[in-house]
């Protein structure tokens, strides 16, 4: 076998939805364990359902998820153009070389005429079919002459190239993740493969052709191309090229959290999850979630996609870039849909929100300190996010978690004091505040010893104890370390909000 070479395709018709995104990466991953090239083809044929600034946003997820091009579009290379719209001088030359071999025809039917046929099939309770039982009997080549075709084509009625599906004929096809499979040809219809209409091809040639010239060696797309396979094995055949015909692997869906259909943007509004890599503005003024700007680091985006759908025979979950394109293998993809879990999607982000760099965390969480009025530098930040990143699912829950760090209580949990300010409680806290004054080193490592001799030098009850003593400091039962809490906003801050809590709660 040649080089693996593998291409993704997709439509400029909108915002990429995750699933094309799994589409890439799959791609991706097998094409760098080969040491194969990734190719980005837009495939804008339709252009009908062309979104303006929808290529950019494929570009920016593919950017923002670490999947990197290594020809096509935004990169170039020896088989440009990448843009189907650009290349369409070439699919008209191969659609006429289909109808000058027998393996395609003209039809001039209008969209009158078929919907009457339609209409009809309906009315008489089957569906209609454009196939080998009525394409005979239309307004085709298949039954026109060969000057009546060509007047109607020179006087600008308007036409299409339709494949000639062969009658009667098994077709066998082998797919890396489903096996072999067999269809009969008598149960398809014959396809449009180019339109006088527009001067385009239909997905169907345009990426069979492309593919061709592409020297395409593997084609890794999702299922709802299976149906399609058929003709696109018998266009193979008709072009002379299943010497390099590619091999086929469709992928499963992505399922709804519930399991039942297909994932789309209607179950992420209604269960409150982005179903989009980034953030998408509609020209209706519409804005989808992202991924992106929901919180989500890429790293976990691209960990959670690659399992879904894929497992790699093991306990690990975890995942980096490097890991998963030495892990991957199509053999292991599976055959019935993933299901979607936005709980898992969150668990993923939180694991790595957990080993994240201190200073990056920092940098993210600067931004967020000013919205909220606090001045403060990059090492404050970094040490405030190391302190709560093991609790924290994402950067934007670092404020709520961190905030008495910066901010005093005015405050104070009613259900913490009257769990722990009684007794004897007050008394000790009191002694607290007298050991912190007389201590000079305000380290954490300090503050933590000092503060465990204390307690049990006096064999107070530790949860007691230290559950008042924080109350006064945080104003609530929760945070880390109480050592660190008081390393970090000092001793001067630890003082005076130990003594306005003597003051309000009284002593």
């Amino acid at each position: 076998m040649g080089k693996v070479r593998v291409r993704f395709a997709p439509s400029p018709t909108g915002p990429l939805h995750i699933g094309g995104v799994r589409t890439a990466l799959y791609n991706y991953l097998f094409a760098r364990q080969a040491g194969g090239d990734f190719i980005l083809r837009i495939e804008d044929t339709d252009s009908q359902r062309f979104v303006p600034g929808a290529e950019e946003y494929i570009l920016e997820s593919l950017k923002w998820c670490g999947i990197e091009v290594d020809e096509g579009v935004g990169k170039g290379g020896p088989h440009a153009p990448y843009r189907q719209s650009e290349r369409k001088d070439i699919y008209l030359r191969y659609a006429l070389q289909l109808v000058e071999s027998g393996n395609a025809y003209y039809a001039f039917d209008s969209a009158e005429s078929l919907n009457e046929l339609r209409a009809a099939a309906e009315k008489a309770g089957a569906p209609f079919a454009y196939n080998y039982k009525v394409r005979g009997e239309l307004e085709t080549s298949l039954r026109l002459s060969d000057e009546e075709v060509k007047a109607r084509i020179e006087r600008g009625d308007q036409w299409v190239i339709r494949f000639k599906m062969p009658e009667n004929e098994d077709v066998a096809m082998d797919d890396l993740i489903r096996g072999h499979v067999t269809v009969n040809t008598s149960t398809l219809d014959d396809k449009v493969l180019y339109k006088s209409a527009d001067e385009l091809p239909t997905y169907h040639l345009a990426n069979i052709v492309d593919d061709h010239l592409m020297e395409i060696s593997h084609v890794i797309r999702g299922e709802e191309w299976l149906p399609s396979l058929p003709l696109h094995y018998l266009l193979y055949m008709a072009f002379g090229w299943t010497d390099t015909q590619p091999q086929f692997a469709h992928l499963p869906l992505l399922l709804k959290p519930t399991g039942q259909g297909k994932l789309s943007k209607r179950d992420g509004d209604k269960m409150g999850f982005p179903v989009f890599p980034l953030e998408w503005h509609g020209k209706d003024g519409e804005v989808s979630r992202g991924y992106r700007e929901d919180g989500y680091f890429p790293e976990a985006f691209v960990n959670m996609l690659a399992l879904l759908g894929w497992n790699p025979g093991t306990t690990q979950e975890i995942f980096s870039m490097s890991e998963l394109i030495e892990a991957f293998s199509l053999e292991r993809v599976g055959k019935s849909g993933a299901r979607f879990s936005p709980d898992k999607a969150q668990w993923f982000n939180a694991q790595y929100m957990h080993t994240r760099n201190d200073e990056e965390l920092g940098r993210a969480f600067l931004p967020i300190l000013e919205s909220h009025g606090i001045a403060a530098d990059l090492a404050t930040a970094s040490k405030a996010a190391s302190l709560m990143k093991s609790r924290a699912t994402f950067v934007n829950d670092l404020w709520e978690l961190t905030e008495f760090l910066f901010v005093a209580p005015t405050e104070y949990d009613e259900k913490a004091i009257a769990k722990y300010w009684k007794n004897e409680n007050p008394a000790r806290v009191a002694e607290i505040r007298d050991m912190l004054a007389a201590t000079d080193d305000f380290s954490a490592e300090n503050l933590k010893e000092r503060l465990h001799e204390l307690i049990a030098g006096n064999e107070w009850p530790m949860g007691q104890a230290m559950n008042s003593f924080r109350l006064t400091v945080v104003g609530a039962c929760k945070g880390p370390d109480m050592g660190d809490v008081c390393g970090f906003i000092g001793k001067e801050e630890t003082i005076a909000r130990i003594d306005r809590a003597l003051d309000a709660l009284g002593r």
